[in-house]
């Protein structure tokens, strides 16, 4: 199996969607495949005449029947196999998709700015980018999709949902959102752009307490964090925050260098998973224990909210259960799950999720979240940072 960074994030969707996990598959070819149907351990021939009989009386009876072709039969049921699993990142891609998919993945694109999951089964914006089009539109964290232009998004699967958003720059894309607390639909147009990711900012705060806020875990992010380490270190601060709201994730690698400023050398920071029923052993991301003296009455806080998700997850994990930091805010979103891309045939492919992440203590966060040491709700329409100054008074205590 070929790898493909384990956190690979795309510009797609209304601006970019971060893949958690993406690998390439490429160990099963079509003999493999039906070998492993005649040899199923769950479907017996007899179970699956079931579906033999269902076919027959659907291609004798329908009155359409001899219009479905025997491509069509096959991928449609491919694509209810793949929904039994009751995972919106396994997904089954006919020839356009697969072939969208597979350009998304090396391509770039313009869009409106925003990472979007699944959330209770809808289509759910994770976090929109700093000054992107969807954060000047208004789009929030949480916020549901319920129509992209005129199309229902409350069946779509999360792939359909970001082919539908993106587009190219200049043109417009018209999203009915439902919004907690309001009584209404909301409508947004919002005009798709080349979408410019931010990684990383610093500041000095009234009380000399010093601010890293971390965007996205992109190339490059790394070195930023190394020099903002430098001038911390410079401010004489002895009170560090970490700010990982609406960080939507990015490069796995990038998580692990950022915490391995903190976490000891050789400890793990994050376990990846992959479960009771496959041979594939625990692969346990360590510590590379980078130097970094912190001063002697060194405090620090991570905030986090539901727009936190997969890298930022990582890192706020890791940091927490090493009693390096504590955690405030919301509930994190909660994506913790490894996909793997295999090609089926030429024409189409499935993305299967293979694994769960897993904090050090052996925490699965998918779908779950990370649950805040100190839980304090931002009030969207206050003018303060409330998040912020619980982290203030938490560290000056």
């Amino acid at each position: 199996m070929q790898k493909i960074t384990k956190f690979f994030f795309i510009i797609a969707l209304g601006g970019f969607v971060f893949y958690s996990g993406i690998t390439i598959g490429l160990q099963y070819s079509g003999n493999n495949l039906v070998t492993m149907a005649s040899e199923h351990p769950k479907i017996s021939s007899e179970d699956f005449s079931l579906f033999w009989k269902a076919l027959s009386v659907l291609e004798s009876r329908h009155p359409n029947a001899l219009d479905v072709t025997s491509e069509e039969l096959v991928w449609n049921s491919i694509v209810g196999l793949t929904a039994s699993f009751n995972d919106p990142y396994t997904t089954f891609f006919k020839p356009e998709e697969s072939a969208a998919f597979e350009e998304s993945l090396s391509g770039e694109f313009s869009g409106i700015g925003m990472e979007v999951g699944i959330r209770d089964g809808f289509i759910t914006v994770i976090a929109p980018l700093r000054n992107s089009p969807a954060e000047k539109a208004g789009l929030l964290s949480g916020d549901i999709i319920t129509k992209i232009n005129d199309l229902d998004a409350l069946e779509m699967s999360l792939d359909s949902a970001v082919k539908n958003i993106r587009g190219p720059q200049g043109t417009e894309v018209f999203l009915t959102i439902a919004r907690e607390g309001e009584g209404d639909f909301l409508e947004k147009i919002i005009v798709r752009d080349v979408i410019e990711i931010p990684s990383l900012e610093t500041e000095i705060l009234e009380g000399r307490e010093f601010l890293i806020r971390i965007d996205s875990f992109i190339d490059g992010v790394e070195t930023k964090f190394e020099a903002a380490l430098k001038e911390f270190k410079e401010s004489e601060s002895e009170k560090l925050i970490l700010d990982l709201r609406n960080n939507p994730g990015g490069f796995l690698s990038s998580a692990i260098n950022i915490s391995s400023w903190f976490v000891p050398q050789g400890s793990p920071i994050l376990i990846e998973s992959f479960g009771p029923n496959s041979d594939r052993e625990d692969v346990v991301y360590r510590s590379k224990g980078f130097t970094f003296e912190t001063p002697e009455n060194f405090s620090m806080v991570v905030l986090v909210n539901g727009g936190s998700a997969s890298a930022s997850e990582i890192v706020a994990g890791a940091l927490r259960e090493y009693d390096i930091a504590t955690l405030v805010g919301t509930k994190t979103f909660g994506k913790g799950s490894v996909q793997e891309y295999v090609p089926l045939d030429k024409k189409t492919s499935l993305k299967v999720t293979v694994a769960n992440w897993l904090t050090p203590n052996r925490e699965s966060f998918s779908n779950v979240g990370l649950e805040p040491d100190i839980i304090v709700e931002q009030d969207r329409s206050a003018q303060e940072d409330v998040q912020l100054l619980k982290a203030l008074e938490i560290l000056n205590q």
